[in-house]
C-alpha cells in the first residue's frame, strides 16, 4: 500500500503524536509498505532536539533515517503547532489511503476538502487527544470542537483512539456515541527492544550528582507551554511532601522548555535542589538508560490533554512501575503496570510514591508486569498487524 500520514510534529520534535507516528511509519515501512510522512516544515527553538549532541546507534540510524523520509511542507500559515499546508490537496493524489493524526489545527480541514473531492480513498483519522488551554486559546479550541470537529471525524471512513476509556470522555464523544461502527480502539506502542530492563548506568547518577544507594523517581515530559498539563508543579510539591516526611529519595527530571527554569526555582525554593536534579534535554540514545536509572516513574498530569502517556510504556518496558494520574486513557495503561492517583493532589502523590519507595518487593512485582503488558500489549509488531487489518479492510470495500 502507498500511504501517507499527515501530522502536526515530527521528530526531530520532542513530542508524543510525532513520536507516534514516527514508530507507525518505521514499523509500516519494515512491513514493505510505501509510507510518506507529511509535516509543517517549521522549527520552535524550544522544541527541536540539540544539534550538539550527535547521535549514533540503530535507533539513531532509524530515527535520520524517517527524519530525512519525511515530506516537509512550507505552511501558508502557521502559529504555534497549527498549519496550514495547502499543497497536500495535490500531494495526497498520489497516495492509496490517507491518515490524519488529529488535532491539526489548519490542515484537518484540507484534508477533508481532499476526502470531498476524493470520496473513493479511504481517509483514517487517528484521534490523539483534546486541546485544552486558559484564556482565549481555550476558547478557540471550545468553538473549533464545536464546529469543525464534528465535519473532521464524519469524513472519516473509519476512526482510530488509543482507547475507548479516553474516546468515551472526549470532545470526540458525540461521534462516538453516534458512529460506534467507525471507531476502533488501537493502542500505540513502544520499541520493546530499545526499552528493556538493563542495570543502571552509574556514570548517569553520578553526572547528576545522584546516588545509586537512594531510590530514583524520574519524570520524562516537555516543560513548554504546550506541555502545561504535565503536571510539574505538582511533582515538586509532592517531592516536598516526602523531604519533609524524611522519605529517601531523589527525583530526576527529563525534558527540556521555557518553563524549566521557573520549575528550578520553585524547586530551589522548596530547598529541594540538593536532591532533586533536573537533567534537561537528552539524546534518543540515552533515554533509554535514563529510564534504567528509575525506581518509579511518576507522570502526574493534571488535564485529559494527557490522553495516553508514551513515557508510561517507555518505562513499563524498562521494567520501571509507574504512578499516573487517574485520567481517562492514562489510567489504562498505568494501572497495567503501577498505580494511579486523583490528578492535581500532591498528597495523593506523595502517598502512593511513599509506599511504593517503601517496598523493594512491591516495586518488584509491578516491573514484571508491566514488561509483560508492553510485552503483550504495546509491541508494534501487534500494532502494525491491527493498522494493516484496518487498511485492508478499507482499500478491499
Amino acid at each position: 500500500m502507498k500511504i501517507a500520514h499527515i501530522v502536526c510534529t515530527y521528530p526531530p520534535y520532542f513530542g508524543g503524536m510525532g513520536n507516534v507516528v514516527f514508530q507507525m511509519a518505521t514499523e509500516l515501512n519494515r512491513r514493505g509498505h510505501d509510507v510518506q510522512v507529511f509535516t509543517p516544515d517549521y522549527y520552535d527553538a524550544n522544541e527541536v532536539r540539540s544539534a550538539n549532541a550527535p547521535e549514533s546507534g540503530e535507533h539513531a540510524a532509524k530515527l535520520q533515517e524517517q527524519i530525512d523520509f519525511a515530506r516537509r511542507l512550507r505552511p501558508s500559515f502557521s502559529y504555534g503547532n497549527a498549519a496550514r499546508m495547502p499543497q497536500l490537496l495535490e500531494e495526497l493524489n498520489a497516495f492509496d489511503l490517507v491518515h490524519l493524526h488529529y488535532p491539526f489545527f489548519g490542515t484537518a480541514n484540507i484534508v477533508r476538502r481532499f476526502k470531498q473531492q476524493h470520496p473513493e480513498k479511504p481517509l483514517v483519522v487517528t484521534y490523539h487527544m483534546d486541546n485544552r488551554a486558559a484564556g482565549w486559546k481555550g476558547l478557540i479550541f471550545s468553538l473549533y470542537a464545536k464546529f469543525w470537529l464534528p465535519k473532521i471525524l464524519s469524513a472519516a471512513d473509519l476512526l482510530i483512539g488509543s482507547s475507548y476509556d479516553y474516546i468515551a470522555v472526549s470532545d470526540a464523544v458525540d461521534s462516538y456515541r453516534t458512529n460506534h461502527k467507525k471507531w476502533r480502539a488501537i493502542p500505540f506502542g513502544v520499541d520493546i527492544e530499545r526499552f528493556q530492563p538493563r542495570e543502571k548506568t552509574l556514570s548517569l547518577l553520578s553526572n547528576h550528582g545522584l546516588l545509586s544507594s537512594v531510590p530514583t523517581i524520574l519524570f520524562v515530559g516537555g516543560m513548554d507551554e504546550a506541555h502545561y498539563f504535565k503536571g510539574v508543579p505538582v511533582l515538586l510539591k509532592a517531592f516536598l511532601l516526602l523531604k519533609k516526611r524524611g522519605i529517601p529519595f531523589q527525583g530526576l527530571l527529563v525534558g527540556d522548555g521555557s518553563q524549566r527554569s521557573s520549575f528550578e526555582m520553585t524547586a530551589e525554593a522548596y530547598g529541594l535542589l540538593g536532591q532533586v536534579k533536573f537533567a534537561g534535554k537528552v539524546t534518543d540514545e540515552l533515554l533509554p538508560r535514563y529510564y534504567n536509572l528509575a525506581d518509579v516513574l511518576a507522570l502526574p498530569s493534571t488535564t485529559a490533554g494527557e490522553a495516553f502517556g508514551m513515557v508510561l510504556l517507555e518505562a513499563m518496558a524498562s521494567g520501571v512501575p509507574v504512578v499516573a494520574s487517574d485520567l481517562p486513557g492514562v489510567r489504562s495503561v498505568a494501572s497495567q503496570g503501577g498505580e494511579v492517583v486523583p490528578p492535581n493532589n500532591p498528597v495523593a502523590l506523595a502517598d502512593m510514591l511513599e509506599l511504593l519507595l517503601s517496598s523493594e518487593k512491591d516495586r518488584g512485582e509491578y516491573a514484571i508486569q508491566a514488561r509483560q503488558a508492553v510485552q503483550s500489549t504495546y509491541n508494534w509488531n501487534s500494532i502494525g498487524d491491527s493498522l494493516e487489518e484496518v487498511y485492508f479492510s478499507l482499500l478491499n470495500k
